[in-house]
């Protein structure tokens, strides 16, 4: 993947090195295998208690104020990290743009987060246990690049396609609130009889935000010369964080009505798609239910 060729963001806040940590906090997982499944699922935003077992998570998520950005200045050299989701960024913020003002719609790009270790949202606290995350409540992505790095060497996995495709997802959830399915999907969430039936409508919303990084991959291909390889990289890292793979390795059997995120299968499904696509409206997983582009 050649993204140096994709076009640049301005829409970074680089908070590293401002601190901000918080004492305590940290998830504790007994053995090597269930720390590494819990890596993958906090990163990718999975309950890591309906992983491997145990309580729902505990503590509601506080209104903190966010932290002074600490950017680089203008004319200041950036670090490859930075150059990295600069260019991703830049590249999602085109293409939505583009299938926005296609449809008569006006897309309001979101903006991106970098820290290390932890830092202060509208959705809380974000740390390195938490992982990628979008945060409708300022529209914002908070991420902690250091996960790409522990992803390649914990898990094997990584590549730049793959790295790309993470950020694409979170997008993906900045789409939805654009488009004002995340409120109605929270309402349907609000009203379900049984955590089953919520589930499912989160199942149903990270499956369209996996289709939505297909369309992104797909639009973007002709300045990034996505390879086999590429492909192959991205599907492997949607399989791995499948619901079902995940429990499977954390204890032993999967529970589908407790899936948030959605099987391996159906991960792979929607985000080759979005990918063979590059068509939103062919990401409908709400069955018409829902806005649409």
């Amino acid at each position: 993947m050649d993204w140096k060729n994709l076009p640049s963001s301005g829409n970074i806040e680089d908070r590293r090195g401002a601190g901000g940590g918080v004492p305590g906090g940290g998830v504790a997982v007994g053995g090597v295998g269930a720390v590494i499944v819990a890596l993958i699922a906090l990163f990718f935003g999975v309950d890591p208690s309906a992983i491997l077992g145990g309580g729902s998570g505990g503590g509601g998520q506080t209104q903190a104020q966010p932290q002074q950005s600490q950017s680089a200045q203008p004319g200041q050299p950036a670090d490859a990290s930075r150059q990295f989701v600069s260019k991703i960024l830049g590249s999602t913020d085109q293409v939505w743009s583009s299938i926005f003002q296609a449809a008569g719609k006006q897309y309001t790009a979101p903006t991106l987060v970098l820290y290390s270790g932890s830092t202060q949202g509208r959705c809380g606290t974000a740390n390195s246990a938490v992982g990628p995350f979008y945060c409708p409540l300022d529209s914002k992505v908070y991420l902690d690049t250091s996960f790409f790095t522990q992803m390649e060497r914990q898990l094997g996995g990584g590549g730049d396609f793959a790295n790309a495709y993470v950020i694409a997802h979170e997008i993906g959830h900045h789409v939805q609130n654009e488009l004002g399915i995340a409120e109605q999907a929270d309402r349907q969430q609000q009203s379900a009889r049984t955590e089953a039936q919520a589930n499912q409508v989160s199942v149903r919303l990270e499956l369209q935000a996996d289709c939505f990084a297909g369309v992104w991959g797909n639009r973007s291909a002709q300045y990034t010369n996505i390879s086999q390889t590429d492909i192959q990289q991205a599907i492997r890292t949607a399989s791995a964080i499948g619901d079902d793979n995940l429990q499977k390795q954390g204890r032993g059997y999967a529970v589908p009505d407790s899936f948030t995120h959605g099987s391996a299968a159906q991960r792979i499904k929607w985000f080759s798609a979005g990918l063979k696509s590059g068509d939103p409206n062919q990401c409908d997983t709400f069955q018409g239910a829902y806005n649409s582009l």
